[in-house]
């Protein structure tokens, strides 16, 4: 095959899913439409309920947002690809889903960093709290939360996009940039470093600024009395919950890209594969919505709000 010739991926990790083809397609379906619900709800319920219009409320709401951005990422092309006979990607939609789910990967530790720091303000200086967190800075940080990691992430992306490729072959499920780079007909090496690096200010920077937050929040409540405390878990619980579901998503995907997994069943690589993609979204919108009492109540009376409005449309029927 010529240097260059290539402008099309079999994603071949699909051959391993025929046998139950349509079990998996119902299975993703399923998780594809409560992915969506989950999120759009947590959405409308913050958006009408002028009491939840707080910082904390508003970077929940955008973590959701970034949940489905996230999803349609991804499992469209899932179900598309279980239907078809054919598991083959051109070039400039693996590209696109390339640049989607990284944005969306480095989005999501961004938020996550953003909201390690609000609640450090709220636990730890709780009197300037609504003074810090001003209508402008939250503005301010939830539109670097994004532009930053999509900048960052595009101009390393140029690097990926200049190349030509000598292999069609790729052992996933969807396209990703250390395996589309794998295929690349010349050597990868400065192409390696500098992903290490546009690692370094997209990961462990935000990796950083979550642990010192922690850090400064168990300084204070050891110190606090145990009211405090308790309402320092209560507050702290939900994003420590989403910063470890998404901790595990990362690391089987470092795992996986480090180590040799031919050990490992293929289904069960497949599954670390996707973890960071699905359960994140699924479970952040659950993990807020149980966890804080003010959105449960909000929640619930939102889907009384619809069964009354549907037994009202059934009986002027």
């Amino acid at each position: 095959m010529e240097n260059g010739s290539v402008t099309s991926f079999i994603l071949m990790a699909y051959t391993q899913l025929e046998d139950h083809r349509y079990v998996y397609f119902t299975g993703f379906l399923l998780l594809f439409i409560i992915m969506v619900l989950a999120n759009v709800v947590l959405i409308v319920v913050i958006y009408n309920e002028r009491s939840l219009h707080e910082p904390m409320y508003f970077f929940m709401c955008n973590l959701a947002v970034n949940g489905i951005y996230g999803s349609i990422s991804l499992l469209p092309s899932v179900l598309g690809y279980l239907m078809s006979q054919s598991y083959e990607m051109s070039l400039t939609a693996c590209l696109l889903q390339i640049f989607c789910i990284h944005t969306y990967v480095s989005v999501e530790f961004n938020i996550l960093a953003v909201m390690g720091y609000d609640r450090f303000v709220a636990i730890c200086q709780p009197l300037h709290y609504h003074q810090i967190m001003s209508h402008r800075k939250v503005c301010a940080l939830i539109a670097f939360s994004w532009i930053y990691p999509c900048v960052l992430f595009g101009l390393y992306f140029i690097l990926t996009v200049q190349r030509t490729f000598c292999d069609k072959i790729m052992e996933k499920l969807h396209c990703k940039n250390f395996e589309l780079v794998n295929l690349s007909c010349f050597e990868i090496s400065v192409h390696s470093i500098v992903g290490l690096i546009v690692a370094v200010f997209l990961i462990t920077l935000q990796f950083l600024l979550i642990l010192f937050s922690y850090a400064q929040i168990l300084k204070v409540c050891l110190f606090a009395s145990r009211d405090s405390q308790m309402k320092a878990i209560q507050t702290c619980t939900p994003h420590l919950l989403a910063v470890i579901n998404y901790a595990v998503g990362c690391f089987f995907e470092v795992v996986q890209s480090r180590l040799n997994m031919d050990h490992v069943p293929y289904k069960a690589r497949i599954f670390m594969s996707l973890y960071f993609l699905v359960f994140p979204p699924l479970f952040n919108p659950v993990i807020y919505g149980i966890s804080i009492q003010a959105i449960r109540v909000q929640i619930f009376n939102l889907f009384i709000t619809c069964k009354n409005k549907l037994i009202l449309l059934s009986v002027m029927k």
